[in-house]
């Protein structure tokens, strides 16, 4: 018998102590269901909150609620980057597309799971709407199941639909999703978005992420013809694509006319370009981000960022030294997906510099403590906006001079003297 509960204090009252509750991610976070969890904390302890990147406010990672919430991170988001490095919370170095099987396993058990779906349809089904990613197989591996149903979340196609008889209970709640709103593009990622638009031709397939380089790279396409999308996420860069008639899908070797992505990051506008549209396909990410899928798909261009990459192609794209800023994620799944594919390019892009131009995102080696996302094995083509090198099959000689050749010039020198006292290079 499912619940309808008239409040979200009365649907959240269930859950009890020492229980482990898998929360909705992104734009689809239930921010209604969780403040009003939080705001039972004085009375519970030891509740673990699991969740990967959300938009929305995370109350319970505040220091005041140390011993009564404890938030296990699969991916790491602004708003809970500050606790996992103080040590308030917990982050799990995973594969996303291993997240799903490890639910349904059992490896890492599920008391609740908190969802945000659309109403229910005619035939009694609501839609995850904006994110299906690891929540489908969450919500089959808890015990209880609380939806907020909101009028305000996109019904989408593909593994979306739940049946309302399979929730627990639930609570009708109309309010604005949470909104992702990247800065635009700025000169240098505008100027990495033309040197890796060189590399996409048309018909191909893409995966792109979020910010400020993935939206660069949508408006540096606007003459290709019949692209594709197979993408772990999607933001609102997208559908001026679609738009154009840019994206079609049409000569995609699998799901061909969809885009097939597992979860929505952006605005209102991208919600609405979602609802009820047969060309957008939700699928769960162990789909999305399976490497024997992509590799499937002709003319893959697989593009991912990095925080730092060293001279030999060693990828660090989860953490600053030691400090942990996202996560493992998808990047590994894709690059080496559209590595196999044929007529795939596995691509990392990221500016030649940080810090206001400080220091150089190239550098002889990782910082300490840095974590390696991406081998240097799998690395192939890596671009700045000074350029893009190819380091598939280049010895560690070959592999710094590309990387020196594509770093700023203000840091070209001390990289070549670090090269050298590595003896990567000969002559020091």
């Amino acid at each position: 018998m499912v619940v309808r509960y008239p409040t979200a204090q009365e649907a959240v009252a269930g859950i009890q102590s020492g229980q482990r509750v898998y929360v909705h991610g992104a734009s689809a976070f239930p921010q209604s269901l969780i403040t009003a969890l939080v705001a039972r904390g004085e009375e519970l302890y030891d509740v673990e909150i699991v969740h990967l990147h959300t938009n929305g406010a995370a109350p319970y990672v505040d220091e005041r609620y140390r011993g009564h919430f404890h938030h296990r991170a699969l991916f790491v988001g602004p708003n809970t980057r500050e606790a996992v490095d103080s040590g308030r919370a917990t982050y799990v170095p995973i594969f996303l597309s291993d997240v799903p099987q490890m639910f349904r396993s059992g490896h890492l058990p599920l008391d609740v799971v908190l969802v945000q779906v659309s109403p229910p349809d005619s035939h009694g089904f609501c839609s995850l709407g904006t994110s299906v990613d690891c929540i489908a197989a969450a919500f089959e591996a808890a015990t209880i199941r609380i939806a907020q149903i909101n009028p305000q979340m996109p019904r989408t196609h593909g593994d979306s639909f739940i049946p309302l008889d399979r929730l627990t209970g639930y609570v009708e709640i109309d309010e604005p999703l949470q909104e992702f709103h990247p800065r635009p593009p700025d000169q240098t990622q505008l100027a990495i978005a033309e040197q890796l638009a060189a590399l996409i031709p048309d018909g191909a397939t893409l995966q792109l992420g979020i910010g400020g380089i993935p939206d660069a790279v949508c408006r540096a396409l606007v003459d290709r013809k019949d692209l594709g999308i197979h993408s772990e996420v999607i933001s609102d860069g997208v559908i001026d694509l679609v738009e154009r008639g840019v994206i079609t899908g049409s000569r995609k070797t699998i799901n061909r006319g969809k885009i097939v992505v597992a979860f929505l990051n952006g605005t209102r506008r991208l919600f609405d370009f979602a609802d009820d549209n047969p060309m957008l396909e939700m699928r769960s990410i162990d789909y999305t981000n399976n490497t024997r899928i992509i590799l499937q798909l002709d003319d893959m261009i697989a593009i991912n960022s990095a925080l730092e990459i060293d001279l030999t192609g060693q990828v660090c794209a989860e953490s600053i030294g030691p400090r942990i800023y996202s996560g493992v994620g998808g990047q590994m799944d894709f690059l080496r997906g559209a590595a196999l594919a044929r007529g795939g390019k596995p691509i990392v892009a990221l500016a030649s510099t940080a810090r206001g131009g400080t220091v150089s995102r190239i550098v002889p080696t990782l910082q300490a403590g840095a974590g390696v996302t991406t081998s240097r094995a799998h690395v192939h083509y890596v671009a700045t906006e000074f350029g893009v090198v190819n380091l598939h099959g280049r010895d560690l000689a070959e592999r710094a001079r590309a990387l020196i050749g594509i770093a700023h010039p203000s840091f070209r020198d001390d990289l070549e003297c670090g090269a050298r006292e590595l003896r990567l290079l000969p002559g020091f």
